[in-house]
């Protein structure tokens, strides 16, 4: 039989081979195709991987217009519905004034007191005060502001005293004016402590045990006083003593200016003025304080002198509003609360406070 030669360097086609069957006793293993994935498999998948997707993409949209909707990032007032007709127009507004009192005009308290003013609706402010105080120049804008939107909008303002409210915390009740019968404490709470304080914290013996010594240049030694590396010297004291002195004067006479009772007789304001804290009780038995009662009697007292007609108004409440920032920053503000360099040197800044406390520098290094 001939055969045909191929061309150069074309291989001889190779015969195909038959399967062989195995040989007796050897068995061979092969691997199982892998399950064909059914239907609510498929679907599972499906929705697993858009909700994974599409959160990612959803969380770069919120950060991408969060500068847009944030603004200046400054949190707006919000009202809460608290109680009588939600759906009245007029309204007695809550104002709370918690925690220590380092107030700037961008803080809540600035922000809720302009936003009442600008409300035509507003025919009564309650001051929920639960605050030891905190600085002076602090607790007296607060009390400016409080006593402009009182005179401007010719509204009455009312005092609920909370856990306590003393010091600055008092100083801003003061904001009542001479209306009887508008400043009420909760039975449990502390107030008073009518003074002030200027801290002072000498290191300078630390420093020296230590080998530490302050080598700061100033243009005057006066410069330096308050400095807490060094002693005060007996001029410093006295300097520091005529600024106390000045703002207790102060601090006196915006008590004067909203409890009659003192403004007639100021020898019995000097001898509340101590510094002391006063319960309830001894606060209403002194003067300092109306009546004793819970925040719903302060609240009766405000739509008593607000003439409100009937039940058609509401109770509300300011709160401070929960920006976009918080939400996507866990809450944080972006501002740090630890002590900071800046932190520190008001720490060293000689300052006065109306505050009950012994370091108030600390409670305005945590702000």
């Amino acid at each position: 039989m001939s055969t045909t030669p191929l061309p150069e360097g074309t291989s001889q086609p190779q015969p195909a081979v038959a399967p062989q069957p195995a040989p007796s006793g050897v068995s061979y293993y092969y691997p199982p195709s892998p399950p064909r994935r059914g239907f609510w498999g498929k679907l599972f998948l499906t929705i697993f991987v858009m909700a994974v997707g599409g959160s990612f993409f959803l969380n770069l949209i919120l950060l991408a217009v969060s500068a847009s909707l944030l603004g200046d990032g400054t949190p707006r007032v919000q009202e809460k519905f608290v109680s009588h007709d939600k759906n009245a127009e007029d309204k007695v507004v809550i104002l709370p004034i918690e925690g220590i009192i380092l107030e700037s005009e961008d803080g809540f308290i600035k922000r809720a007191i302009d936003t009442a003013m600008k409300d035509d609706h507003v025919k009564a402010v309650v001051l929920r005060v639960d605050s030891p105080g905190g600085s002076v120049s602090g607790s007296d804008y607060i009390y400016h502001h409080l006593r402009q939107l009182a005179e401007t909008k010719k509204i009455p303002i009312v005092v609920s005293m909370g856990s306590i409210a003393a010091s600055g915390g008092y100083y801003v009740s003061m904001a009542v004016g001479h209306e009887s019968n508008t400043i009420f404490a909760e039975p449990t709470c502390f107030t008073g402590s009518i003074g002030v304080i200027i801290p002072h914290y000498n290191v300078a013996e630390f420093m020296e045990e230590h080998g530490l010594a302050d080598d700061s240049i100033a243009s005057h030694d006066l410069k330096k006083m308050g400095s807490i590396t060094k002693a005060m010297t007996s001029d410093e004291k006295d300097i520091f003593e005529a600024l106390v002195k000045d703002s207790f004067k102060q601090f006196k006479e915006v008590i004067h200016s909203g409890r009659s009772e003192f403004e007639k007789n100021p020898e019995k304001l000097n001898a509340l003025a101590t510094g002391q804290i006063y319960s309830a009780v001894q606060a209403k038995k002194n003067g300092l304080i109306d009546d004793i009662g819970y925040l719903e009697k302060a609240v009766d007292r405000a739509i008593e002198l607000a003439q409100l007609d009937g039940k058609k108004f509401k109770v509300v409440r300011y709160k401070q509003e929960t920006g976009l920032g918080s939400i996507l920053l866990g809450g944080q503000s972006g501002k740090s609360e630890s002590l900071d360099l800046k932190a520190l040197l008001e720490m060293t800044t000689p300052k006065a406070y109306y505050l009950a406390s012994w370091l108030p520098g600390l409670a305005s290094a945590a702000k």
